[in-house]
């Protein structure tokens, strides 16, 4: 008998430039993912009403509709497939207005290939269960009911806000997390600069998960903020 295969999200790239276009198709198609791919505005709208993508790759400088505006319009019909936007522009500004727009995720062009590929993960985990409960990364293992963290099958202790950061950076997994969002998220507020609480939070954090010789999991990324990697992740 056999086994009904996995599903295979397919992802729509919608994107101008032909040489990132086709660069794009080929690294997600080696990646396991389904790929469709168009070069203008007017055809991802067309591409998403015909056959509905489970997550979108939009540039936001495209001919005849820009990404924004598609970003608009898909959300306007009550659409909620992830969007990622590509763009060359580096202000704030330009990164608010594609969130506005409906824009899930940002990223700036030059991009590196594996933060890319760790924000569609992303993406792709909130949609399958954005509420999930229980979390596994490398060795670890998160029960969001239970409360519980387990390394390499054996339990650890964690405060709540030990808990809390944990959890948040597990679900953004490869993905660079900068202090204030990491603050925003478990705190509900910006400490500002010169605080250093998350840095003693998750100094007891890490001694915990590393106490029985587990290799570094939480990286610093320096005047940025933390990126929890795992070698065993099978990345």
């Amino acid at each position: 008998m056999t086994e009904p295969a996995t599903h295979q999200p397919q992802i729509l790239i919608a994107e101008d430039d032909a040489e990132i276009r086709m660069a794009l198709e080929r690294i997600l198609d080696y990646e396991g993912y389904r790929t469709r791919t168009v070069a203008d505005g007017a055809a991802a709208l067309e591409a998403v009403k015909d056959h509905p993508p489970d997550l979108i790759v939009l540039d936001v400088m495209m001919p005849f509709v820009d990404g924004l505006t598609v970003c608009r319009r898909i959300r306007e019909h009550g659409d909620r497939t992830p969007v990622l936007m590509l763009t060359a522009r580096h202000e704030l500004s330009d990164r608010v207005e594609g969130l506005d727009a409906g824009a899930d995720d940002y990223v700036v062009k030059p991009f590196e290939l594996e933060e890319l590929l760790a924000r569609l993960r992303a993406l792709l985990r909130r949609v399958a269960g954005p509420d999930q409960d229980v979390l596994e990364v490398g060795p670890l293992h998160l029960d969001v009911p239970r409360r519980q963290v387990e390394v390499d099958s054996v339990t650890v202790e964690l405060t709540r806000t030990e808990f809390a950061i944990l959890e948040l950076l597990m679900r953004n997994e490869g993905i660079v997390l900068e202090r204030s969002t990491i603050y925003d998220r478990v705190w509900g507020y910006d400490f500002g600069d010169s605080s250093r609480s998350l840095d003693v939070h998750v100094g007891y954090l890490r001694r915990k998960l590393e106490a029985d010789g587990t290799p570094r999991v939480i990286e610093t990324v320096r005047g940025v903020g933390f990126v929890l990697r795992c070698p065993q992740a099978g990345r």
